[in-house]
């Protein structure tokens, strides 16, 4: 009977202490593991919504640093001043104009496509115009974009040197070479999460600067005779 006493298992009370330790274990390894989840699930749709973000941005970018492209070089010679060249052509791609949001322009591709192009928010989506059609350019089922600018700085003027004077006497007539450098800047917001948002900004130099012409006279003579 003494060794029966001695040998006894736990009591009801030490039973109920181990169990409520062990789901103090469980219910803190639980926690832990549903916060790792979580910060998983918000890091993966912050990639996504920035991958996304930076795909639009760089197409963006692309083809608005395009703008005003002849698409050969003997166009581009026709447009531009070079030494005992006295007549340029006109480039009908130059303009670039930027409106209520839209930006649209125009250069002439490989293929031969001339444009116009453009680029718009609507329904918190971008869309492209391509081939005379709008196209999504962003997925509204992953990003929602709450806003997209472009704007133009201030252009550096420069002007080109001629052999010689304006009839006044002046350089007023010489042409200028148009240096223009456009701003994008876009923020969206994330479908599955409000609660994330992301914005990038990037700069373009437009590559195709604009000569621009400044006798009133003879508009397209680059230089006086």
């Amino acid at each position: 009977m003494l060794m029966r006493r001695q040998q006894r298992g736990m009591s009801l009370v030490e039973l109920m202490v181990g169990i409520t330790v062990g789901l103090f274990v469980v219910a803190a390894a639980t926690l832990l593991v549903t916060m790792q989840l979580g910060d998983n699930r918000r890091l993966l749709l912050e990639t996504q919504l920035q991958q996304d973000l930076r795909a639009a941005a760089d197409i963006i970018t692309r083809e608005m640093r395009r703008s005003g492209s002849t698409g050969t070089s003997t166009l581009a010679e026709q447009v531009v001043w070079a030494p005992g060249q006295t007549t340029v052509t006109a480039n009908t791609y130059a303009v670039l104009d930027i409106d209520d949001g839209v930006v649209s322009f125009r250069y002439n591709r490989s293929s031969g496509i001339t444009g116009p192009f453009s680029f718009k928010l609507e329904d918190n989506v971008i869309k492209s115009l391509i081939a005379g059609g709008w196209q999504e350019l962003t997925d509204g089922a992953i990003m929602e974009v709450t806003e997209f600018n472009v704007t133009e700085d201030a252009p550096l003027v420069e002007q080109i040197a001629c052999p010689r004077l304006c009839a006044d006497g002046s350089t007023d007539c010489w042409p200028s070479m148009v240096t223009r450098v456009l701003r994008l800047e876009i923020q969206a917001t994330s479908t599955a999460d409000p609660e994330i948002q992301r914005s990038i900004r990037s700069a373009v130099r437009v590559r195709n600067d604009e000569v621009r012409f400044n006798d009133d006279d003879n508009p397209l003579q680059v230089c006086p005779i």
